[in-house]
């Protein structure tokens, strides 16, 4: 079964500040490779280039080239999935039927429309289902 994954599941791979989330997000991002089953929208990618170059007090988790050879990498291991009118129209309709952040209605929006049954995020209420999408917090 294909899911969605979230921008926080592609940053804690690389946050070192949260051991055991980053051996999961790991896990599960290699086995999505492997089993082809993640797909991750255009607007995790582009919110993971700034969340690791993110100044912090150590430094960034990330430098600008290695986060930006690390977002290679996805956009060539993982089905990239791309905002539409449709995407954008949902997530109009999801904001207002779930009061959801905008950005998390941009996300949900993106599974919703593409037909993907589960979203993997530490963002939404675990298991709660928003229309035909369930929300998942593999962290848990």
């Amino acid at each position: 079964m294909a899911a969605l994954v979230d921008t926080n599941i592609l940053v804690y791979r690389f946050d070192r500040r949260f051991p055991k989330k980053q051996a999961m997000a790991t896990r599960l991002l290699r086995q999505g490779i492997a089993e082809d089953s993640l797909r991750v929208p255009h607007q995790a990618i582009v919110e993971f280039l700034a969340a690791v170059t993110r100044p912090l007090a150590r430094g960034p988790l990330l430098s600008l080239p290695e986060a930006c050879r690390e977002a290679e990498e996805l956009l060539s291991q993982f089905e990239i999935l791309y905002p539409t009118d449709s995407v954008l129209r949902m997530a109009l309709r999801g904001r207002a039927a779930y009061q959801l952040a905008w950005f998390d209605a941009h996300l949900w929006a993106y599974a919703e429309s593409y037909g993907i049954p589960v979203l993997l995020s530490e963002d939404f209420e675990h298991n709660r289902l928003y229309g035909s999408v369930r929300a998942v917090n593999p962290f848990r």
